[in-house]
């Protein structure tokens, strides 16, 4: 990965964070715009990565958008056989899809997630996974 867009993607990514605990709306705009930019400017080219579709979707309000954003991340993570986004990123698509009352489509995205899981170092994530989809399949 190209450490110039992961510093400038955990730039905006704090800022955003800020940005919302501020409750400054107008900073966070301005900031979720660059970083959609970033994205978009990325896309299809060697900087292209899944960690600012990852962050794009993180910060996406609306939920039915950043679940499209986590598709594409989950495909630019694909693309690059990572296990770490693969997870990561099946995860919060998963935890969207239980808040839009989605339980299957949820199972699914952690069904995919505890696979790529196997191949992570993150028992921390693992556990997330694995407690989520257990939650989920007894409901």
């Amino acid at each position: 990965m190209n450490t110039k867009i992961y510093k400038e993607v955990l730039y905006l990514a704090n800022e955003l964070m800020a940005s919302a605990n501020n409750q400054n709306q107008a900073e966070f705009d301005a900031f979720y715009q660059e970083l959609k930019q970033l994205c978009d400017d990325n896309e299809n080219t060697d900087k292209d990565h899944p960690v600012q579709w990852e962050a794009l979707g993180d910060f996406t309000d609306d939920l039915v958008l950043a679940i499209a954003i986590y598709d594409k991340a989950l495909t630019k993570a694909a693309a690059i056989n990572s296990k770490d986004y693969l997870s990561s990123i099946g995860m919060s698509a998963a935890r969207l899809k239980v808040e839009l009352g989605d339980h299957a489509t949820a199972i699914e995205y952690l069904e995919q997630a505890k696979i790529h899981s196997n191949k992570i170092i993150d028992k921390e994530l693992k556990a997330e996974i694995n407690n989520l989809l257990t939650e989920l399949k007894e409901s």
